[in-house]
């Protein structure tokens, strides 16, 4: 006891380990960063924290810029057409989306399932409307939907029939969920392909083996498998939504009457800011947008992953 009771007291106490120096290493490591960091600085904070800035102050005829400090934010809260514009994309997306998405899949289910005849083929054509830009894609489909000069007039004027107007008020939102579907479905599609793929494919002979079926699999194994890839495509399809911009935009001069400038919350802050030159609220409304915007994409993302 005696000689293990000296032999503990003779154990010096360990000493604190010293953060070493930054050396060579750590600098090399900065290097391949920095250009990351510099264009990340200047294309996303600092626009930011300008809007932040801008949203701070408001210009006045008489005085000119003042700062009204939260003011500009409790007028967007109450403000009814950005509201009206909030609610008018939520239930665009909570119908959009689903069917988008639904398409996507069940696309990418089919090649990943071998029996589908030209796969290469059918992929690219699929994929491919992704690769027009949106503007065209607008302008195509707003040609398409032109009851006087487009596809739908000229039924009419063959058949002797009265379609109704796609541009109409009542059914423009589904006409530009219409062209956003024709767009998105090759994109996602190729998120759950490649998903797919890399699902190992012992699982699918194993649950062969036990006497499952094609639907079952597809429900058991499969869409499981590819869990993380259905909850990232909704994700950014939800931020997609938020962001509606480019297909109203154009669309606006077929239909004057139907899509107004709030129409959507991207759209009513580009006619405060370009049309009213009201920068200061337009930046106000951008951050609030972009607020709910993250708040539900990340709580989608929470319940998305998580395992139930």
């Amino acid at each position: 006891m005696t000689l293990l009771s000296t032999s503990a007291q003779a154990v010096p106490p360990p000493r604190p380990r010293r953060r070493r120096p930054l050396g060579r290493h750590g600098l090399v490591g900065w290097g391949f960063a920095a250009p990351f960091v510099v264009v990340f600085g200047l294309v996303f904070l600092a626009p930011i924290g300008y809007a932040g800035y801008l949203s701070l102050f408001q210009d006045r005829l008489i005085g000119g810029r003042s700062f009204v400090g939260v003011d500009n934010y409790r007028q967007a809260l109450t403000d009814p057409q950005f509201w009206e514009g909030l609610t008018r994309v939520g239930l665009f997306l909570l119908v959009q989306v689903p069917i988008m998405l639904g398409i996507a899949l069940l696309v990418a289910l089919a090649i990943d399932s071998g029996r589908l005849y030209g796969t290469s083929f059918f992929r690219i054509s699929v994929f491919l409307p992704y690769a027009v830009p949106a503007v065209v894609a607008s302008l195509m489909w707003g040609y398409i939907y032109g009851t006087r000069f487009g596809l739908v007039g000229n039924i009419n004027d063959a058949f002797g029939v009265s379609l109704p107007n796609p541009l109409s008020p009542s059914l423009v939102l589904a006409s530009i969920g219409n062209i956003v579907t024709w767009e998105f479905v090759g994109y996602n599609m190729l998120i759950f392909y490649s998903a797919l793929k890399v699902v190992p494919r012992s699982l699918y002979e194993a649950a062969a083996i036990d006497g499952a079926g094609e639907w079952r699999i597809i429900a058991s194994v499969k869409l499981p498998a590819i869990r993380s890839a259905l909850v990232i495509a909704t994700i950014f399809s939800i931020i997609g939504s938020f962001q509606l911009f480019n297909e109203p935009s154009i669309l606006q001069k077929l239909a004057p009457n139907a899509i107004t400038n709030d129409l959507t919350p991207n759209l009513y802050t580009y006619s405060l800011s370009f049309s009213g030159q009201q920068h200061n609220y337009a930046a106000t409304v951008a951050l609030v947008m972009g607020v709910i915007t993250a708040i539900i994409a990340y709580t989608v993302q929470l319940r998305g992953m998580r395992k139930g």
